[in-house]
């Protein structure tokens, strides 16, 4: 994933709204009208935040028969925690680092 492609897809869950659709299609695919249901905005509210995740990649459409379900695409959200978890065992290690420094200079206070 490129450095645009994982700017755009944390842009894109910087919204709440758009967290919290994906944190429900986690639970399986649902339809606009679906995902629109627990909001009082539109259906074009929710469309144009859908076009955001879709923009980003976490999201697509597909079509069967007359619905048109919403799912989400789990790899990008495996790729963007891998991206976290380097930073988080980098951060870790200077953690550890700093512990050894504060212990041995402790060890040497009399």
């Amino acid at each position: 994933m490129g450095a645009e492609a994982l700017d755009r897809a944390f842009a894109a869950l910087a919204d709440p709204t758009r967290r919290d659709l994906v944190a429900r299609l986690a639970a399986g695919d649902m339809t606009v009208g679906e995902l629109a249901a627990p909001y009082a905005v539109s259906l074009q509210a929710v469309s144009k935040h859908l076009k955001v995740l879709e923009q980003a990649g976490l999201v697509s459409r597909s079509r069967d028969a007359q619905r048109r379900p919403v799912h989400l695409e789990a790899d990008v959200l495996d790729l963007m925690t891998a991206w976290v978890e380097r930073y988080r065992r980098q951060a870790e290690e200077r953690y550890a680092r700093l512990d050894d420094v504060l212990r041995d200079a402790t060890e040497e206070t009399p």
